[in-house]
Protein backbone atom coordinates (compact mmCIF):
# COMPACT_ATOMS: atom_id res chain seq x y z
CA UNK A 1 0.00 0.00 0.00
CA UNK A 2 1.10 3.57 -0.96
CA UNK A 3 2.42 5.72 2.00
CA UNK A 4 -1.09 8.14 1.49
CA UNK A 5 -3.18 5.15 1.39
CA UNK A 6 -4.13 5.40 5.14
CA UNK A 7 -5.01 8.46 5.12
CA UNK A 8 -6.74 8.53 1.88
CA UNK A 9 -8.35 5.72 3.63
CA UNK A 10 -9.54 7.68 6.38
CA UNK A 11 -10.73 10.46 4.37
CA UNK A 12 -12.52 8.78 1.92
CA UNK A 13 -14.78 6.79 5.49
CA UNK A 14 -14.95 10.49 6.94
CA UNK A 15 -16.81 11.72 3.55
CA UNK A 16 -19.21 8.53 3.55
CA UNK A 17 -19.90 8.61 7.27
CA UNK A 18 -20.40 12.23 6.43
CA UNK A 19 -23.05 11.21 3.29
CA UNK A 20 -24.87 8.95 5.57
CA UNK A 21 -26.19 11.21 8.14
CA UNK A 22 -26.72 15.13 6.41
CA UNK A 23 -26.46 14.75 2.32
CA UNK A 24 -25.59 18.33 2.62
CA UNK A 25 -25.24 21.19 5.21
CA UNK A 26 -28.56 22.78 4.54
CA UNK A 27 -30.23 19.17 5.26
CA UNK A 28 -27.96 18.60 7.75
CA UNK A 29 -29.16 21.43 9.66
CA UNK A 30 -32.66 20.91 8.89
CA UNK A 31 -32.62 17.21 10.52
CA UNK A 32 -30.35 18.56 13.56
CA UNK A 33 -33.02 21.06 14.31
CA UNK A 34 -35.75 18.11 14.76
CA UNK A 35 -33.33 16.61 17.32
CA UNK A 36 -33.10 17.30 20.98
CA UNK A 37 -29.81 19.08 22.52
CA UNK A 38 -28.37 16.49 23.65
CA UNK A 39 -28.40 14.45 20.66
CA UNK A 40 -27.38 17.25 18.90
CA UNK A 41 -24.17 18.03 20.81
CA UNK A 42 -23.89 14.11 20.17
CA UNK A 43 -23.75 14.28 16.62
CA UNK A 44 -21.63 17.56 16.30
CA UNK A 45 -18.96 15.37 18.93
CA UNK A 46 -18.92 12.44 17.24
CA UNK A 47 -17.95 14.74 13.38
CA UNK A 48 -15.10 16.34 14.89
CA UNK A 49 -13.61 13.35 15.95
CA UNK A 50 -14.20 12.08 12.83
CA UNK A 51 -12.53 14.51 11.20
CA UNK A 52 -9.88 15.19 13.54
CA UNK A 53 -8.73 11.04 13.64
CA UNK A 54 -8.79 12.09 9.60
CA UNK A 55 -6.31 15.29 9.88
CA UNK A 56 -4.05 12.58 12.64
CA UNK A 57 -3.28 10.08 10.34
CA UNK A 58 -2.55 12.74 7.52
CA UNK A 59 -0.18 14.13 9.60
CA UNK A 60 1.54 10.98 11.12
CA UNK A 61 1.85 10.44 7.39
CA UNK A 62 3.22 13.99 6.40
CA UNK A 63 5.75 13.17 9.17
CA UNK A 64 7.11 10.13 8.12
CA UNK A 65 7.22 11.32 4.19
CA UNK A 66 8.82 14.41 5.17
CA UNK A 67 11.36 13.70 7.74
CA UNK A 68 14.01 12.36 5.36
CA UNK A 69 16.54 14.19 2.82
CA UNK A 70 15.44 14.77 -0.50
CA UNK A 71 17.72 13.54 -3.68
CA UNK A 72 19.26 17.03 -3.76
CA UNK A 73 20.52 17.00 0.03
CA UNK A 74 17.76 19.49 1.39
CA UNK A 75 16.04 18.33 4.27
CA UNK A 76 12.25 17.90 3.71
CA UNK A 77 9.84 20.68 5.34
CA UNK A 78 6.53 19.50 6.99
CA UNK A 79 4.16 22.26 5.75
CA UNK A 80 1.30 23.98 8.06
CA UNK A 81 -1.94 22.18 8.17
CA UNK A 82 -4.54 24.71 6.57
CA UNK A 83 -7.08 22.79 8.54
CA UNK A 84 -5.75 21.37 11.69
CA UNK A 85 -9.46 20.64 13.05
CA UNK A 86 -10.94 19.22 10.22
CA UNK A 87 -13.57 22.04 9.98
CA UNK A 88 -13.48 22.32 6.11
CA UNK A 89 -13.81 18.73 5.95
CA UNK A 90 -17.00 19.27 7.60
CA UNK A 91 -18.45 22.09 5.22
CA UNK A 92 -18.51 20.34 1.94
CA UNK A 93 -21.57 20.09 0.27
CA UNK A 94 -21.24 16.67 -1.88
CA UNK A 95 -19.50 14.33 0.69
CA UNK A 96 -20.09 11.44 -2.06
CA UNK A 97 -18.62 13.27 -4.72
CA UNK A 98 -15.38 13.86 -2.40
CA UNK A 99 -15.12 10.60 -1.24
CA UNK A 100 -15.34 9.59 -5.03
CA UNK A 101 -11.95 11.57 -5.38
CA UNK A 102 -9.94 9.74 -3.09
CA UNK A 103 -11.75 6.34 -4.27
CA UNK A 104 -9.77 6.88 -7.45
CA UNK A 105 -6.73 7.97 -5.98
CA UNK A 106 -6.81 4.66 -3.97
CA UNK A 107 -7.96 2.55 -7.23
CA UNK A 108 -4.78 3.68 -8.91
CA UNK A 109 -2.15 3.14 -6.84
CA UNK A 110 -3.28 0.29 -4.43
CA UNK A 111 -5.40 -1.95 -6.77
CA UNK A 112 -4.76 -5.19 -4.73
CA UNK A 113 -5.52 -3.83 -1.96
CA UNK A 114 -9.06 -5.05 0.40
CA UNK A 115 -9.94 -1.92 1.20
CA UNK A 116 -9.88 -0.13 -1.80
CA UNK A 117 -12.36 -2.44 -3.43
CA UNK A 118 -14.33 -2.05 0.15
CA UNK A 119 -14.90 1.29 -0.09
CA UNK A 120 -15.62 1.02 -3.73
CA UNK A 121 -18.33 -0.69 -2.76
CA UNK A 122 -19.47 0.92 -0.05
CA UNK A 123 -19.14 4.36 -2.40
CA UNK A 124 -21.14 2.83 -5.67
CA UNK A 125 -24.40 1.22 -4.02
CA UNK A 126 -24.95 4.88 -2.00
CA UNK A 127 -24.67 6.23 -5.87
CA UNK A 128 -26.80 3.35 -7.01
CA UNK A 129 -23.89 2.33 -9.26
CA UNK A 130 -24.91 -0.96 -9.36
CA UNK A 131 -22.44 -2.90 -12.28
CA UNK A 132 -19.38 -0.87 -10.55
CA UNK A 133 -20.44 -2.44 -6.81
CA UNK A 134 -20.26 -5.76 -9.03
CA UNK A 135 -17.00 -5.23 -10.31
CA UNK A 136 -16.00 -4.33 -5.95
CA UNK A 137 -17.56 -7.50 -4.65
CA UNK A 138 -15.86 -9.53 -7.72
CA UNK A 139 -12.55 -8.04 -6.63
CA UNK A 140 -12.86 -8.91 -3.07
CA UNK A 141 -14.02 -12.49 -3.84
CA UNK A 142 -10.55 -12.35 -5.94
CA UNK A 143 -8.72 -11.06 -3.16
CA UNK A 144 -9.73 -12.34 -0.10
CA UNK A 145 -13.13 -14.36 -0.32
CA UNK A 146 -12.68 -15.75 3.42
CA UNK A 147 -12.49 -12.07 4.86
CA UNK A 148 -15.96 -11.45 6.70
CA UNK A 149 -15.52 -7.77 5.11
CA UNK A 150 -15.77 -9.52 1.85
CA UNK A 151 -18.49 -12.01 2.38
CA UNK A 152 -20.96 -8.78 4.50
CA UNK A 153 -20.58 -6.85 0.87
CA UNK A 154 -21.19 -10.19 -1.30
CA UNK A 155 -24.56 -11.07 0.82
CA UNK A 156 -25.47 -7.13 1.20
CA UNK A 157 -24.73 -6.95 -2.95
CA UNK A 158 -26.91 -9.90 -3.78
CA UNK A 159 -29.87 -9.25 -1.00
CA UNK A 160 -30.30 -5.75 -2.28
CA UNK A 161 -30.51 -7.74 -6.18
CA UNK A 162 -32.70 -9.57 -5.35
CA UNK A 163 -35.18 -6.86 -3.27
CA UNK A 164 -34.78 -4.68 -7.11
CA UNK A 165 -37.74 -4.12 -9.13
CA UNK A 166 -38.19 -5.93 -12.78
CA UNK A 167 -36.16 -3.92 -15.33
CA UNK A 168 -38.11 -1.64 -17.70
CA UNK A 169 -36.01 0.76 -19.64
CA UNK A 170 -33.15 -0.81 -22.08
CA UNK A 171 -30.28 0.55 -19.69
CA UNK A 172 -32.05 -1.77 -16.87
CA UNK A 173 -32.27 -4.77 -18.57
CA UNK A 174 -28.77 -4.39 -19.57
CA UNK A 175 -27.47 -4.37 -16.14
CA UNK A 176 -29.85 -6.95 -15.69
CA UNK A 177 -28.57 -9.05 -18.15
CA UNK A 178 -25.11 -8.71 -16.56
CA UNK A 179 -25.91 -9.59 -13.56
CA UNK A 180 -27.80 -12.59 -14.17
CA UNK A 181 -24.83 -13.61 -16.60
CA UNK A 182 -22.23 -12.96 -13.52
CA UNK A 183 -23.85 -14.01 -10.01
CA UNK A 184 -23.22 -17.82 -11.52
CA UNK A 185 -19.44 -17.33 -11.91
CA UNK A 186 -19.26 -16.72 -8.20
CA UNK A 187 -18.40 -19.48 -6.53
CA UNK A 188 -19.85 -18.73 -3.06
CA UNK A 189 -23.59 -18.66 -4.54
CA UNK A 190 -23.75 -21.54 -7.15
CA UNK A 191 -26.94 -23.08 -6.08
CA UNK A 192 -27.40 -21.64 -2.43
CA UNK A 193 -29.56 -18.90 -1.71
CA UNK A 194 -27.98 -16.09 0.72
CA UNK A 195 -29.40 -17.99 3.72
CA UNK A 196 -27.78 -20.70 2.86
CA UNK A 197 -24.21 -19.13 1.86
CA UNK A 198 -24.23 -17.24 5.09
CA UNK A 199 -24.79 -20.48 6.94
CA UNK A 200 -21.89 -22.43 5.04
CA UNK A 201 -19.73 -19.18 6.21
CA UNK A 202 -20.54 -19.55 9.68
CA UNK A 203 -19.60 -23.72 9.22
CA UNK A 204 -16.40 -22.65 7.79
CA UNK A 205 -15.28 -20.30 10.32
CA UNK A 206 -17.04 -20.97 13.37
CA UNK A 207 -13.90 -20.16 15.58
CA UNK A 208 -13.33 -16.64 14.76
CA UNK A 209 -15.20 -13.77 16.62
CA UNK A 210 -15.45 -11.63 13.32
CA UNK A 211 -16.49 -14.08 11.42
CA UNK A 212 -19.72 -14.86 13.72
CA UNK A 213 -20.37 -11.08 13.92
CA UNK A 214 -20.32 -10.77 10.30
CA UNK A 215 -22.58 -14.03 9.87
CA UNK A 216 -24.78 -12.34 12.40
CA UNK A 217 -25.35 -9.04 10.69
CA UNK A 218 -26.11 -10.95 7.43
CA UNK A 219 -28.73 -13.03 9.23
CA UNK A 220 -30.54 -9.76 10.16
CA UNK A 221 -29.95 -8.21 7.11
CA UNK A 222 -31.81 -11.48 5.02
CA UNK A 223 -34.38 -11.70 7.48
CA UNK A 224 -34.79 -9.29 10.16
CA UNK A 225 -37.05 -11.57 12.25
CA UNK A 226 -33.33 -13.51 13.57
CA UNK A 227 -32.59 -10.29 15.25
CA UNK A 228 -32.26 -12.76 18.78
CA UNK A 229 -30.65 -15.95 16.86
CA UNK A 230 -27.64 -13.07 15.74
CA UNK A 231 -27.58 -11.57 19.09
CA UNK A 232 -27.45 -15.26 20.33
CA UNK A 233 -24.29 -16.15 17.83
CA UNK A 234 -22.28 -13.23 18.80
CA UNK A 235 -22.71 -13.91 22.49
CA UNK A 236 -21.86 -17.80 22.10
CA UNK A 237 -18.30 -17.39 21.08
CA UNK A 238 -15.59 -18.50 23.09
CA UNK A 239 -12.10 -16.73 23.85
CA UNK A 240 -10.02 -19.79 23.29
CA UNK A 241 -6.59 -19.06 25.38
CA UNK A 242 -3.58 -19.56 23.49
CA UNK A 243 0.14 -20.10 24.66
CA UNK A 244 2.57 -17.50 23.22
CA UNK A 245 6.17 -19.22 22.62
CA UNK A 246 5.44 -21.86 24.92
CA UNK A 247 7.40 -20.38 27.84
CA UNK A 248 5.85 -16.99 28.35
CA UNK A 249 2.20 -17.78 29.31
CA UNK A 250 -1.16 -17.28 27.42
CA UNK A 251 -3.50 -15.05 25.74
CA UNK A 252 -6.37 -15.25 24.46
CA UNK A 253 -7.33 -14.89 20.86
CA UNK A 254 -9.49 -11.84 20.48
CA UNK A 255 -8.45 -8.81 19.73
CA UNK A 256 -9.39 -5.49 21.69
CA UNK A 257 -10.58 -3.93 18.25
CA UNK A 258 -12.22 -6.98 17.31
CA UNK A 259 -14.23 -6.65 20.42
CA UNK A 260 -14.85 -3.02 20.17
CA UNK A 261 -16.35 -3.97 17.08
CA UNK A 262 -18.69 -6.56 18.20
CA UNK A 263 -19.47 -4.44 20.46
CA UNK A 264 -20.49 -2.13 18.10
CA UNK A 265 -22.19 -4.29 16.28
CA UNK A 266 -24.68 -5.58 19.15
CA UNK A 267 -25.08 -1.67 20.06
CA UNK A 268 -25.51 0.50 17.28
CA UNK A 269 -26.28 -2.12 14.36
CA UNK A 270 -28.65 -4.62 16.31
CA UNK A 271 -30.39 -2.18 18.92
CA UNK A 272 -29.72 -4.79 21.63
CA UNK A 273 -28.34 -2.35 24.63
CA UNK A 274 -28.90 -5.46 27.35
CA UNK A 275 -26.32 -7.57 25.11
CA UNK A 276 -24.07 -4.77 24.59
CA UNK A 277 -23.85 -4.27 28.24
CA UNK A 278 -23.24 -7.71 28.59
CA UNK A 279 -20.55 -8.02 26.51
CA UNK A 280 -18.94 -4.79 27.69
CA UNK A 281 -19.08 -6.62 31.41
CA UNK A 282 -17.40 -9.44 29.75
CA UNK A 283 -14.87 -7.90 27.76
CA UNK A 284 -13.97 -5.67 30.40
CA UNK A 285 -12.51 -8.70 32.33
CA UNK A 286 -9.96 -9.55 29.14
CA UNK A 287 -9.05 -6.75 28.42
CA UNK A 288 -8.47 -4.54 31.99
CA UNK A 289 -6.38 -1.65 30.81
CA UNK A 290 -9.26 -0.95 27.95
CA UNK A 291 -10.67 2.63 28.69
CA UNK A 292 -13.44 1.81 26.14
CA UNK A 293 -14.34 -1.16 27.90
CA UNK A 294 -13.36 0.19 31.11
CA UNK A 295 -11.79 -2.21 32.59
CA UNK A 296 -10.56 -2.34 36.31
CA UNK A 297 -7.24 -1.46 35.33
CA UNK A 298 -7.77 1.89 32.96
CA UNK A 299 -7.50 4.80 33.63
CA UNK A 300 -11.71 5.01 33.32
CA UNK A 301 -11.06 3.58 36.95
CA UNK A 302 -8.67 6.31 38.18
CA UNK A 303 -9.21 5.95 41.63
CA UNK A 304 -10.50 2.52 41.99
CA UNK A 305 -8.71 -0.15 44.47
CA UNK A 306 -8.39 -2.49 41.53
CA UNK A 307 -6.57 -0.33 39.49
CA UNK A 308 -4.11 0.69 42.43
CA UNK A 309 -3.53 -3.13 42.65
CA UNK A 310 -3.23 -3.21 38.74
CA UNK A 311 -0.56 -0.93 38.68
CA UNK A 312 1.94 -2.46 41.29
CA UNK A 313 1.15 -5.72 40.46
CA UNK A 314 1.99 -5.33 36.73
CA UNK A 315 5.24 -2.96 37.53
CA UNK A 316 3.71 0.03 35.92
CA UNK A 317 2.97 -1.22 32.90
CA UNK A 318 -0.34 -0.34 31.78
CA UNK A 319 -0.68 -2.15 28.13
CA UNK A 320 -3.09 -4.35 26.63
CA UNK A 321 -2.23 -7.20 27.51
CA UNK A 322 -5.12 -9.74 25.72
CA UNK A 323 -5.09 -12.09 28.82
CA UNK A 324 -8.51 -13.82 29.86
CA UNK A 325 -9.66 -14.49 33.01
CA UNK A 326 -8.40 -17.95 32.75
CA UNK A 327 -5.22 -17.09 31.21
CA UNK A 328 -2.24 -18.07 32.75
CA UNK A 329 -0.80 -14.20 34.40
CA UNK A 330 2.63 -13.78 33.51
CA UNK A 331 3.27 -11.48 37.00
CA UNK A 332 2.62 -12.25 40.30
CA UNK A 333 3.53 -10.32 43.41
CA UNK A 334 5.88 -8.66 40.74
CA UNK A 335 7.57 -11.68 39.81
CA UNK A 336 7.54 -13.22 36.01
CA UNK A 337 6.23 -16.33 36.64
CA UNK A 338 5.92 -17.11 33.09
CA UNK A 339 10.05 -17.87 33.47
CA UNK A 340 10.26 -19.79 36.34
CA UNK A 341 10.63 -23.32 34.35
CA UNK A 342 12.54 -21.34 31.33
CA UNK A 343 15.38 -23.60 29.86
CA UNK A 344 17.88 -22.23 27.89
Amino acid sequence: MVPNAVSWILTCRCYLKLYDSPKSTAEGDEEMSKLPPSQKKKIRRQRKAEARAKKEAESKNEESSSGGVSKSGKRNVKTADPDPHGEKLLQVEDPLSEASKYLRLLQKNSPDSLETHLLSFEVNMRKQKILLALQAVKQLVRLDAENPDSHRCLIKFFHKIGSMSSPITYAEKLVWSVLEAEGPTISQLYGRSLMETNKSFLDKHGVSLMHRAAVAEMMCVLDPSKKAEAVKLIEDSTNNVVPINGALGSVSSWKLKECIAAHQLLGTVLVDPDAAFRWKVRCAEYFPYSTYFEGKCSSAMPNSIYNQTCKKTENGSPSHREVGPNATSLVSNGKLEGFKDLTI
